[in-house]
């Protein structure tokens, strides 16, 4: 009698080949169901609630936010140098970029075979700040020495776009506010004597108060000190005269800025602060 034999039925697990190509088909079906959703949600929507609604859904996603908040240190920075910035792939840095441009937050610049993005203008970066602060974002988890004293740094002072922010940002509208330059009773406007301060003083070009569509003067709520501190067109040419005459110095890469030992001088000289707690 002879024996039957069966085949034997094995398993084989999946390669790394198999691996990847499934995480790459989820990862494509999350994006178009992410899509499919916001299209749905903007359909619905009709005037000024589709526009907004279509303003929600780019900042929606964390890798475009993510974008946006390192481009609020006002330089033009490359496709390649975000997508390292935020961990993803090239390829979805540029999808993001794109959609981030058509929604009018940010513009691209040609230089030869490069290409850089930045903020459209001041006014998306003062809607950044603003969302940002009313997000009240919680300290970032400090894990390192290194991760410790940055963060401090960025809080002490640093660049919001085209004017400062953090304690520094704080402590010149509170002087310019001491002194009568800034009122903020009655809304928030240099007064005469602040347009005069800032034309003789401090040297600013008069014409570039009223360049553009800017306000001279515009609140903007400091996500880390929760005050207000000073943006327009006056908060930008502080900064830039706090640049040129070397009064703050930029810490790395980031956005993080010190006072400089002239730049708390000229503090104590110019509008009385104590610079001690800013160097």
């Amino acid at each position: 009698m002879t024996a039957t034999t069966h085949p034997r039925t094995t398993s084989r697990r999946p390669g790394a080949a198999g691996r990847t190509s499934t995480a790459t088909r989820d990862a494509t079906a999350t994006r178009e169901a992410t899509a499919t959703r916001e299209a749905t949600g903007l359909r619905e929507a009709t005037g000024p609630g589709r526009d907004l609604a279509g303003l929600a859904a780019l900042l929606a996603d964390g890798t475009r936010a993510a974008i946006c908040l390192a481009l609020l240190d006002g330089r033009a920075w490359t496709a390649g140098e975000l997508a390292v910035h935020t961990g993803v792939t090239a390829s979805t840095t540029s999808e993001h970029l794109g959609r981030l441009i058509d929604g009018g937050l940010l513009v691209e610049r040609r230089q030869g075979r490069h290409r850089y993005v930045q903020l459209a203008d001041g006014r998306v970066a003062d809607l950044l700040e603003d969302l940002t602060a009313f997000a009240e974002p919680g300290p970032p988890p400090v894990r390192t020495l290194r991760a410790a004293t940055a963060s401090a740094a960025m809080a002490r002072g640093r660049t919001c776009y085209d004017h400062l922010a953090g304690r520094l940002g704080v402590a010149i509208a509170d002087g310019l506010t001491r002194a009568g330059l800034l009122d903020q009773t009655g809304g928030f406007a240099l007064t005469e004597a602040g347009r005069a301060w800032l034309t003789t003083t401090l040297g600013v070009d008069p014409a570039t108060l009223t360049a553009g569509r800017r306000p001279v003067a515009r609140p903007c709520l400091d996500w880390t000190e929760r005050r207000t501190h000073l943006a327009g067109a006056a908060g930008a040419q502080i900064r830039r005269r706090f640049d040129e005459q070397g009064w703050t110095r930029p810490i790395g890469a980031g956005r993080a800025v010190r006072l400089t030992p002239a730049g708390g001088a000229a503090l104590r000289d110019l509008l009385d602060i104590d610079p001690t707690p800013l160097l």
